[in-house]
């Protein structure tokens, strides 16, 4: 199924675009103190090894605030200055360069504070995000009402506020806890407005818990064409976000980031140790970048003689076992027996004959 992406409006964060027919981006948060430069900037190296195209991180004082520019000065990918209850710390992180300002409704709200924030965001051709969160919409849009209806009026008030200022360049959000409450405000959200969608559930819980709602909310929108960057929250490491979020996007046809692996659930008939060789599988590719064609290679990995041929014989590269042994197949040929304590090399090797790959060590 091909899917009919939202038409937007094109903002530009730092060098990453979205909107419009730009790709899906995936976003991130570092978790350390935003003061601490030096892990904060580990974290987004590492977060930009593995594919993550935005950053966001907190900006709860002025010495944060301080700590963007050097912190923007090692860095690769856009930084987005999370702001809340101080104005003035949206002020001070434009002037040290945050190529986008995330403001929450519900703690910053005074027009005459709207104004200052929004000159100087037009003056430096800075976007912001209108950041609704559920848990701290303005009193006087949640009382009572549907957190859906709550969140989207309080959205779409504070998007006419920047308009009157002449801000245009504006992404919206709308997370909630409640999977279903976030899916009727983005739908709604969606119909009123040509702005970017970032998409996302706020504190949704542990990694298994957060992954789960994440990959339902997020995936239903992005089925239906709505969504234009996405964060996984997640009470985890952020390497774990932009992992999970990569998996999204593959999964609704909307990214590729390497050889999709398929490999069945093991059963009794299984007489190998299939969850350690597809784990090592997996981890062997982590460690590589590839280049792909159009086309995403499939390389199954099948643990016995029911499903194992057949779905080897559909991939591109597969690896169907017995009981001391796997027969390699290649598009669908059976080419020779391959021992097991070596299965992961031998897939990997075949993999780099038919992707380019680079070792991102």
């Amino acid at each position: 199924m091909r899917i009919v992406r939202r038409k937007t409006k094109v903002i530009k964060i730092g060098r990453v675009s979205i909107g419009g027919s730009n790709p899906v981006a995936i976003q991130s948060m570092a978790k350390s103190k935003t003061c601490d430069i030096s892990s904060t900037v580990s974290q987004i190296k590492e977060l930009e090894r593995i594919g993550c195209d935005i950053v966001r991180l907190a900006v709860k004082d002025s010495q944060d605030a301080a700590a963007l520019k050097k912190i923007k000065a090692r860095i690769n990918i856009p930084l987005v200055a999370d702001i809340h209850f101080d104005w003035r710390l949206a002020l001070a992180a434009m002037d040290s360069g945050a190529d986008k300002i995330r403001l929450n409704p519900g703690n910053i709200y005074k027009k005459d504070q709207i104004k200052q924030i929004a000159m100087a965001a037009k003056s430096r051709g800075i976007p912001i995000r209108v950041g609704i969160n559920s848990g701290s919409l303005p009193g006087s849009t949640s009382g009572g009402r549907d957190i859906s209806d709550a969140m989207v009026k309080s959205a779409l008030n504070y998007i006419k506020t920047l308009e009157y200022f002449g801000i245009r360049d504006i992404v919206v959000s709308l997370k909630a806890s409640n999977v279903n409450d976030t899916l009727r405000a983005y739908r709604k959200m969606s119909s009123l407005c040509d702005y970017p969608l970032h998409l996302g559930v706020t504190a949704t819980g542990t990694p298994d818990s957060g992954a789960i709602k994440s990959a339902i909310l997020i995936g239903a929108l992005l089925s239906e064409g709505i969504g234009d960057t996405i964060r996984i929250s997640l009470t985890d490491k952020p390497q774990e976000e932009v992992k999970v979020a990569r998996s999204i996007l593959e999964a609704v046809g909307l990214g590729s980031f390497g050889p999709e692996i398929i490999s069945c659930p093991t059963c009794g008939r299984c007489q190998v140790n299939l969850i350690k060789i597809a784990r090592e599988l997996e981890n062997k590719l982590s460690a590589f970048s590839f280049q792909l064609s159009a086309k995403r290679i499939k390389v199954a990995v099948m643990g016995c003689e029911v499903n194992g041929p057949g779905e080897a014989r559909e991939a591109d590269i597969g690896v169907a076992f017995g009981k001391k042994e796997g027969w390699l197949f290649k598009k669908g040929k059976p080419v020779r027996k391959v021992p097991i304590n070596r299965c992961a090399d031998i897939l990997l090797k075949e993999i780099s004959k038919v992707c380019k790959c680079v070792s991102k060590t």
